[in-house]
């Protein structure tokens, strides 16, 4: 039956509590008023001495009323609360009971202590005993003699790193990090067309090892993932090494305490390490997308793991990448790119952009195949220090992707099939172009991100299926309602 405080008043004690004990006396004084008194104690049923309590051991009278210090003092008419004290204040604890000389003896205040049903993890398993923590997923029984980790291997649910296993009450705790519906269904994931609701998106977030509040970014990356111009699907069947790169822009990667500096494409940050892995392993369970099945990769990636990091918004010597994408300033935003490794580009010697500029795109013509164009997209990401000599030099973001796109022009007579001895290349019909690019139009990414000492930054080459045929690098901005 749905709890019901009784009409009078009611006072939740435990007996672990030294104002609890104080305000005895008081309680008996009250249990002799007209007014009914009800008792409930969290953690002793036979405190307070000399008065008939309520076991409340179960703490579920707590939770429905909410309490947070013992003792607290309530009024109930009709079933609902009207007015609450917590902790001891004798002239509140007259008015609320209208006994002019209650506690006479007793000092004027004392605070109170937390109650046992906010003890740390403790809200969470209430609400999934006696509140409103309705998770529809199925409920998959642990052998008792199992470990639950090795239980999760065993299911299939790893990317081969240990999970966290999934309880009810990570996963009610994990919904707290939004305020979006957890039935709610974002689409459907590839490659099995599975409906993804918000509740499974945070069963996989637990599983990774994210916080709570790092659910708006997971929800928006997984967005952005089933966005049909990303291609997922596409993504994991092909035999190539490429897997989402998670870009975070805006003033949340600072909020949750994302990395966009030292190391910024390694581990040891959290949220970078987890906001990925959700995402992968949202892809894995519910869609299916499982290495020897659907993924296909002939070699992979380590970033089929987790590959996720924040652009370094503060030094840049540009708008941020999600802005130079058509977001507004100041907003949080994820970019996803279909990347496979990181090319070191090493130049410790240019001094001036033109310079840096050709060495840049000595690395970035390397992208797939030398002979390769218009194959795919790709992501630079430049260093503090290379950055800085943009910035110094006045270089906008765009005068940038001018020259690289110049630098990077070749004759369709070097890049055909069999030039150079090479058999790997374009098409032959490409032999008279004079200027081909090497990447297609808006393929050219940059992000900035990274320690600020050390004169390397890093050529991220994409999945070689682009446009109509493959993937679009894409962004999303963060829902309002998270």
């Amino acid at each position: 039956m749905p709890f019901s405080p009784p009409d009078g008043l009611v006072v939740v004690v435990k007996r672990d509590c030294p104002t609890c004990e104080m305000v005895v006396p008081v309680l008996r004084e009250l249990a002799v008023q007209p007014v009914p008194l009800t008792v409930y104690v969290q953690d002793d049923p036979t405190f307070p001495e000399g008065l008939t309590a309520v076991s409340d051991t179960t703490l579920e009278a707590s939770y429905h009323l909410n309490i947070e210090i013992v003792p607290t003092l309530l009024r109930v008419a009709g079933g609902q609360e009207t007015v609450r004290v917590e902790g001891w204040n004798k002239e509140n604890w007259r008015a609320l009971t209208a006994v002019a000389d209650l506690g006479e003896t007793l000092p004027d205040h004392r605070p109170g202590c937390g109650s046992k049903s906010v003890e740390p993890g403790m809200p969470e398993k209430l609400a999934v005993r006696f509140g409103d923590a309705q998770i529809a997923s199925r409920r998959v029984e642990v052998p008792p003699l199992l470990d639950e980790i090795e239980f999760c291997y065993e299911q299939g649910w790893s990317d081969g790193l240990p999970v966290v296993p999934p309880t009810e009450e990570r996963v009610y705790r994990m919904l707290q990090g939004t305020t979006r519906d957890p039935q709610a269904v974002l689409g459907l994931v590839p490659p099995n067309k599975v409906p993804l609701t918000v509740e499974k998106v945070a069963i996989n977030a637990v599983l990774a090892g994210c916080k709570p509040e790092y659910m708006p970014v997971v929800l928006t990356a997984v967005s952005a993932a089933l966005r049909d111009e990303f291609c997922m699907h596409g993504i994991l069947a092909t035999t190539y090494f490429s897997s989402p790169v998670v870009i975070v822009n805006g003033p949340v990667a600072r909020q949750i305490g994302m990395n966009s500096g030292v190391n910024v494409l390694g581990q040891g940050n959290r949220a970078n390490a987890t906001i990925g892995r959700a995402l992968q392993l949202v892809i894995r369970n519910v869609g299916g997308g499982r290495p020897g099945e659907i993924d296909r990769a002939v070699l992979g990636t380590p970033g089929k793991y987790t590959f996720c990091f924040a652009e370094n918004e503060a030094d840049s010597p540009w708008e941020p990448l999600a802005v130079s994408r058509g977001v507004a300033p100041g907003q949080s935003a994820v970019t996803l790119f279909a990347g496979d490794g990181v090319h070191a580009v090493v130049d410790q010697l240019s001094r001036t952009p033109e310079s840096l500029a050709r060495s840049f795109a000595a690395t970035l013509k390397t992208v797939a195949h030398e002979k390769l164009a218009l194959a795919s997209e790709v992501l630079l990401v430049v260093s503090p220090e290379h950055g800085r000599t943009f910035r110094q030099a006045g270089w906008s973001r765009q005068r940038l992707l001018d020259d690289l796109h110049q630098l990077l022009l070749r004759p369709g007579s070097e890049l055909v099939r069999g030039a150079n001895g090479i058999a790997e290349g374009l098409p032959e019909q490409f032999a008279g172009e004079t200027a081909v690019p090497k990447f297609p139009p808006n393929g050219m990414h940059i992000v900035h991100a990274g320690g600020p000492a050390g004169m390397f930054s890093a050529v991220i080459g994409g999945w070689v299926a682009t446009g109509s045929k493959g993937t679009q690098t894409v962004t999303e901005v963060l829902a309002l309602d998270k």
